[in-house]
């Protein structure tokens, strides 16, 4: 329980601090954090039930553009606020950096192996941003054929 309690600690604090370093206007800066928050706890926990990285990485980030295309219409901001600040526990900075790591200490091998998996990682990111604003796009439509 304990572990759950610092994993949401750490990503609403990452994803509140990005809105700060992304000049988020003050009242957009909780729900940034919510919106990271919510989308790596559902990372951690789809990888703690033994889904694939990639395809935990792709849900999460769907949940993030979703929740981030509501706090838009609710508080009136830009999607952009919300998408960058609570994509941001989801990026795979660590593994980028032990790709290059083991580059510079000529391990070629786990380089390449650590490299791919960034490259799957952030096509996954990239997959669940767009395939969310695609659905977004097509709710829009059918709503106004509606009128």
């Amino acid at each position: 329980m304990l572990e759950i309690i610092v994993q949401l600690a750490a990503s609403f604090i990452a994803s509140a601090g990005f809105g700060v370093l992304f000049n988020a206007p003050k009242k957009s800066l909780i729900p940034c954090g919510l919106v990271g928050m919510t989308g790596w706890i559902f990372f951690y926990t789809l990888t703690n039930h033994q889904v694939d990285i990639v395809a935990a990485t792709a849900f999460a980030a769907i949940l993030v553009s979703i929740l981030s295309q509501v706090c838009s219409r609710i508080l009136k901001r830009p999607i952009i606020i919300f998408t960058v600040s609570g994509i941001i526990p989801l990026v795979p900075g660590g593994v980028a950096y032990n790709a290059m790591r083991n580059f510079v200490e000529n391990d070629y091998n786990t380089a390449i192996q650590l490299s791919a998996q960034v490259m799957l990682l952030a096509g996954g990111i990239a997959i669940g941003l767009m395939f969310s604003q695609v659905i977004n796009q097509i709710m829009t439509k059918l709503q106004k054929a509606k009128q």
